[in-house]
């Protein structure tokens, strides 16, 4: 395969290598994002259609124009360009997109010269290349799991609003699946009640939840992996490594809390909050209302954009059902692991948001005095779900890859 080095302003894009240097220094980039920029560079001469680009990123697989839009959002932030300044990346109304950016062709690069490199582990076919299962819980529950990458293993805690196959194709988990395969394999799954597991089931309770990431241990065959819990993904992998002490060599809680809003409250008025805030959401969530809809992305991404928030309201209308919606957030409320999370017993890292808008950093803080061998890391941020965009997702990458590599 031959390819070429190209310089333009102080990056170099090797497209055989499939890198991007800025001063020197590797620059991490999605998959998809570097593809379209290498395509858009190779074929700077013209205007690129819309379909052109789709066809080559994409290849058969359907995709909406909000993931090509997604996708050139961060190639032109990984160069240092926006939509408004669009010094790099040109958008051609009706036609498509160039770049447009000073360019130098250094040198050609060819598979027989070429040094091997080490690509992210979830490629830009990743979703192609990703395999999914299924496995039966002890109640006959079918749950979907996932796995893509090679290397030692990472398993990610099932949590809300995920969807094994759709999640490629969405700004709120795309970047989020490409960083944490990189060199290692990630195992995945869809929760009881949520993407490609069973929407109608039997139980739909907390313990539920800890047994099917046990079935899904079982079925992918693991014995002694690190585990990364998310949101309230996270209590749940406390609750699995106090379970099976023997199993988790390390624990990463990303946004998580150790007790639900109705748990937590402290008085009458943080219970009426709490309950005012679950009425809403029953009635939102059951209704399917927009506006509640909006505002509940915010609560997830407040610094998000307005294509940003709808593409989560399109995404979490077609995780679950409105009634499943309800359920889960109502069991959310009530979980409580902070009677055993100090019996965990592996090395931990707790990363937040330090403004986080859905979960205070306050519940990471008591995470990190529960567990005994915990440290906290605070981001600055004020999303609950890291974007792509900022400074804080590439140090959440680093302190996971640090942490594991202890």
């Amino acid at each position: 395969m031959v390819g070429n080095i190209y310089r333009f302003n102080e990056y170099e894009l090797d497209t055989h290598r499939h890198q991007l240097r800025r001063a020197g220094e590797p620059v991490h980039v999605e998959p998809r994002a570097l593809d379209l920029l290498c395509h858009l560079v190779e074929h700077r001469d013209r205007v690129v259609p819309k379909n052109e680009l789709l066809d080559e990123v994409w290849g058969d697989r359907f995709v909406s124009e909000a993931a090509l839009t997604t996708g050139l959002r961060t190639a032109r932030l990984a160069v240092g360009d926006t939509g408004s300044q669009q010094q790099m990346i040109r958008t051609v109304h009706r036609r498509g997109y160039q770049f447009v950016g000073p360019t130098t062709v250094l040198a050609a690069t060819s598979g027989a010269g070429a040094v091997p490199v080490l690509r992210p582990s979830a490629p830009v076919t990743g979703a192609d290349r990703q395999v999914i299962r299924f496995c039966r819980s002890d109640d006959a529950t079918r749950i979907a799991y996932a796995t893509v990458g090679s290397g030692p293993p990472l398993l990610k805690a099932a949590n809300w609003m995920t969807h094994l196959d759709l999640e490629w194709t969405t700004p709120v988990w795309s970047h989020w699946l490409s960083g944490l395969a990189r060199n290692r394999r990630l195992i995945r799954y869809d929760e009881r009640g949520c993407g490609m597991s069973d929407w109608t089931v039997p139980s739909f309770s907390f313990d539920d939840w800890v047994d099917d990431l046990e079935t899904v241990v079982d079925a992918v065959g693991l014995d002694q992996f690190p585990l990364l819990g998310v949101s309230q993904g996270g209590a749940v992998a406390v609750a699995y490594a106090v379970r099976r002490p023997e199993r988790v060599s390390r624990l990463i809680l990303a946004g998580a809390y150790a007790r639900g809003r109705r748990i937590r409250a402290a008085d009458d008025n943080e219970r009426d909050a709490a309950e005012l805030d679950l009425n809403l959401a029953r009635v939102g969530w059951m209704h399917q209302d927009p506006s509640f809809l909006q505002v509940f992305a915010s609560q997830f991404l407040p610094d998000g954009t307005g294509e940003e928030w709808a593409d989560f309201i399109n995404f979490q209308r077609r995780t679950t059902s409105p009634a499943n919606g309800v359920r889960f957030l109502e069991e959310f409320a009530e979980i409580d692991v902070s009677d055993i999370a100090h019996r965990v017993q592996c090395p931990t890292l707790i990363i937040h948001a330090r403004d986080d808008a859905r979960v205070p950093a306050s519940q990471a803080s008591e995470l990190a005095a529960l567990i005994p061998d915990s440290r906290l890391v605070l981001l600055e941020s004020r999303n609950h779900l890291l974007t792509a965009s900022e400074p804080a997702w590439e140090e959440f990458l680093s302190h996971i890859d640090d942490f594991l590599a202890e």
